[in-house]
């Protein structure tokens, strides 16, 4: 069984990242005599899956093709007719899937209705790949939570900025441009307050293409400090922003933030911050499946001690700030012991640029 068509629809899946959420973003080929007949990838909510799109392509030369799709096909209405229905009534001869979907709606229920229909499906093609391609996907449906990536850069002697008057960026060119491809490929972004205030980030991105994904912004500030001037209140500004904030924050305040055109969510509090348990599970509810985590130092803190990170992306620029002065990658305070240690397993390291790139996935401590 050739396995180049399942990583061609495993890179059509990776270019409609961010854009398809709830829906997963599937890659679909059909393949007949060697050759591609027909491929595409999930189009927005309530448009065709990429099963559908590929079919739609290949038309006529469906009839007895196989077909190679990264998750398995769904066999249930929903905003549009079960894929494996289409599939069926093409003809597609052989069906070949990276992994199963777990939606309760589907898990093994596609699978089942294709080969009561007398096609012979293979699943498990590619499947490391497959998973990786639709981890936060698979993540969010097994929890309920969206899959947290935690970003962030820092020089080889660990701090994340520069003494003030220099350079406020750590990494090269290189670096930040795969940054707004992360951004493109997520459902959501999220810092703190800290971070607005000293930056006055737009979280927007910027990429030299025609087409780009804005993910949908958020700003954690408990007691509503986000300066009312802050670029990421601008009205001008593409995609959404949300302040989500408690209790604590003045009516008047959260009203100036409303006719500034931002959404506001009112929280419960956990020791005077933003219920972090309670923010994530909104989150998932609302179908964020993806959550890029961009916040510094107090931020990134609060997320690992609640063993709220997934994913880490840690980029190391070739430099020393040499300071004790300047931050850290980590700050605020955890509980101690062996017990509260974050272990990550390594995935890959790539040079972006002149920078370092570290890719890590939670995991158990050893000997836990």
């Amino acid at each position: 069984m050739s396995t180049r068509f399942m990583t061609r629809a495993l890179a059509l899946a990776e270019r409609a990242q961010g854009r398809t959420s709830p829906n997963p973003a599937v890659g679909a080929v059909i393949a007949r005599d060697g050759a591609v007949v027909g491929e595409g990838a999930t189009q927005p909510p309530g448009q065709a899956h990429a099963e559908v799109v590929a079919l739609t392509q290949a038309a006529a030369a469906a009839q007895g093709a196989d077909l190679y799709v990264t998750l398995e096909p769904c066999a249930f209405q929903g905003r549009t007719p079960p894929c494996t229905d289409a599939i069926i009534a093409a003809g597609i001869r052989q069906v070949s899937i990276g992994v199963l979907d777990p939606h309760p709606q589907v898990n093994g229920k596609g699978v089942a209705r294709l080969r009561d229909a007398g096609i012979r499906v293979s699943v498990g093609v590619e499947e490391a790949q497959a998973r990786r391609c639709h981890e936060a996907y698979l993540h969010s449906i097994e929890t309920g939570l969206p899959f947290v990536t935690l970003k962030m850069a820092m020089s080889v002697d660990g701090k994340v900025a520069a003494l003030e008057g220099d350079s406020p960026y750590l990494t090269g060119d290189a670096a930040r441009t795969n940054v707004h491809e992360l951004r493109d490929r997520s459902d959501a972004i999220v810092v703190g307050v800290g971070t607005v205030s000293a930056d006055d980030p737009l979280l927007t991105t910027r990429l030299p293409q025609p087409e780009v994904h804005h993910p949908r912004r958020f700003v954690l500030d408990s007691r509503g400090r986000t300066p009312l001037g802050a670029r990421i209140l601008g009205a001008e500004l593409p995609g959404r922003t949300t302040i989500v904030t408690t209790e604590a924050a003045t009516a008047a305040r959260l009203q100036k933030y409303r006719e500034r055109g931002a959404t506001v969510w009112i929280l419960p509090s956990a020791s005077g911050r933003v219920d972090l348990a309670h923010f994530l599970r909104r989150l998932g509810a609302e179908g964020v499946r993806s959550l890029l985590l961009e916040g510094g130092p107090t931020l990134a803190a609060t997320f690992l001690n609640a063993n709220s990170v997934q994913k880490l992306m840690l980029f190391i620029a070739p430099l020393l700030v040499g300071s004790d002065d300047a931050p850290a990658l980590i700050s605020g305070r955890g509980s101690a012991g062996r017990a509260a240690m974050r272990r990550f397993r390594f995935s890959s390291v790539q040079c972006v640029g002149a920078d370092v790139l570290l890719t890590a996935y939670v995991g158990k401590a050893e000997g836990a």
